[in-house]
Formats: structure tokens, sequence, C-alpha cells
């Protein structure tokens, strides 16, 4: 039971990093990104194939992947950010199914949808077990993420995030670089994904395109809407709430032992919707109060 909760509270603390960029990204800046999976992906395979086919040491792995996110996220945000929100919504959602195809196509890189394997994890250090460091480490890393979103948000850039995202023409007529504005919170919200990505990666040991699809965006957007946009605290909040109840319900054949599988698995589904939004309807209203 140890271990299981010692992997629930790692899995947490990984998606709560998404949570967080995409926090960054639509709760400070505006930014309706359904692509942010796709830079999770680029962090993961990153690592994945410089730690297995050339040997890199995990760290390396990690600061290719947040350089090609931020890449990627320039790339796509220059592209793209000057249209309107419903416009930049679909592309970012084109641009994470575009990745996970490449992921899937290009064999000789990626291994398709074998994925790769064997994938380097951190060793026991004074008969410390892996899973408990692995633990310290994405605590850390969740920490010092925190850290940086709420220092950038109590800031004058992010002060300046707020007003692009309540009025982009007023904060233009101030004479503010409003593509320049986003840009860097699209790239900041990109490097801590690749950052989760990473982290995923190694403590799984495997990776393979079929864990980076849309549902994994969405899972971000839950979190961050029960937490309150534009709150870190509540997206810490939303992330722990969330992963609670989708892993609570696996547990729906324990008080129901005469149901087969299947009607467990459609039952959890229920529960998992209508708990869903019974939080996202209380939390939004709690903020809503607080806000006044």
């Amino acid at each position: 039971m140890t271990e299981y909760l010692i992997a629930l509270a790692t899995l947490i603390g990984i998606q709560t990093l998404l949570a967080l960029g995409l926090n960054l990204h639509y709760g400070i800046t505006g930014l309706v990104n359904f692509g942010h999976v796709a830079f999770y992906a680029i962090g993961a395979y990153s690592s994945a194939i410089l730690s297995v086919t050339l040997g890199w040491p995990p760290v390396a792995g990690l600061l290719v992947g947040v350089c090609l996110a931020i890449a990627a996220s320039l790339l796509i945000g220059t592209a793209t950010l000057r249209l309107r929100e419903d416009y930049f919504a679909i592309l970012t959602l084109g641009f994470s199914e575009l990745v996970r195809l490449f992921l899937t196509n290009a064999r000789g890189l990626t291994r398709g949808v074998l994925g790769i394997s064997d994938i380097p994890r951190l060793a026991s250090i004074g008969g410390v077990p892996s899973s408990h460091l692995y633990l310290l480490l994405v605590v850390a890393t969740v920490a010092a993420a925190y850290a940086i979103c709420e220092v950038l948000t109590r800031s004058p850039l992010g002060r300046t995030l707020r007003a692009v995202r309540d009025d982009d023409v007023a904060a233009a007529s101030l004479g503010k670089d409003v593509l320049a504005f986003r840009l860097t919170a699209l790239a900041v919200g990109a490097a801590i994904a690749a950052v989760a990505g990473t982290l995923s990666a190694h403590y799984i040991s495997y990776v393979s395109p079929d864990q980076f699809t849309p549902e994994i965006t969405f899972y971000a957007w839950m979190a961050m809407i029960i937490g309150r946009p534009g709150s870190m605290r509540g997206a810490l909040l939303g992330t722990a709430i969330l992963y609670t109840v989708l892993e609570g319900t696996r547990f729906a054949k324990d008080v129901a032992p005469g149901l087969g599988a299947p009607q467990v698995a459609a039952i959890r589904q229920v529960v998992i919707g209508l708990g869903l939004i019974v939080l996202t309807v209380w939390f939004r209203r709690v903020g809503a109060r607080r806000a006044v």
C-alpha cells in the first residue's frame, strides 16, 4: 500500500507540473492551448532517445528536451498567436496530433508504436528505495516550478501578461509588444511541461505514442479549472483532487464485489464524470465568492 501511495504521489506531482504550465498559458496570459501534451511528449522522447540510444545522463536529456520544447513553442506561437483564440486553440490541438503522428511513424528514431523501453531510473542510495528518491525529486521540481511561476506572476512581467489577457488591444496601445509577451509565457509553460515529460519517462522507464493523447491535455485543463484558473495553489489542489478521484474509482470492485469487470469499468466512468462535474462547479463557486 505504501508503494502505491508513493507512486500516486509521484504521478500527481508530475501532472501538477503540466497544470502549472497550462495555468501560466491560460490562467495568467489567456492562451487557449489545447496542445499542451505536445511539449510533454517532446520532453519525454528527447530524454528517452538520448538516454537509451546515446547513453547521455538524464540531466542532459532534460536540458535538450526543454530547449526543443521552447523552440517548438516559439515556432508554433510565432505562426499562430496573431490569430483569434479559437483558431489558436484548434491549431495547437492539431500540433499535438502532428507530434504524436511523428512519434508513431518515425520508427528509426522513436521505434514507432513499440516505444522506447529500458529508460534508466534513479538507483537506490544508502538503502533508500529509488521510488522514495524519485518522489523527493518530483516534489523538489514541483516546488521549484511553483516558486518560478509565483515570482513570475507577481512581477511586472506577470502584471503585463494579465493585462494582455484582459485586453490585448489596450496593452498594445500602451506600447506593449503583445506577441513577445505571449511567446514568453508560452515558452515558460512549454519548458515546465517538457520537464514533466522527462520525469515521467524516467519514472515509468518506457514511452510510446499512445501515452501522449489529447486526454492528457484535457486532464490538465480539468485540474486547472477545479483549482481556479490564475491560481498556482489552485493548480496544485486541483491536480491532487482530480487524480485522487481518478485513482480512487479503481477500488469500485472492492465496494461492490458482485459486479464484473465491464460493469465496474462502466460505473467507474460514470462516477468519474459526475465527480468531476460536481467538483468543477463547486470549486468555481467557491472561487467566485472569494474573488468578491
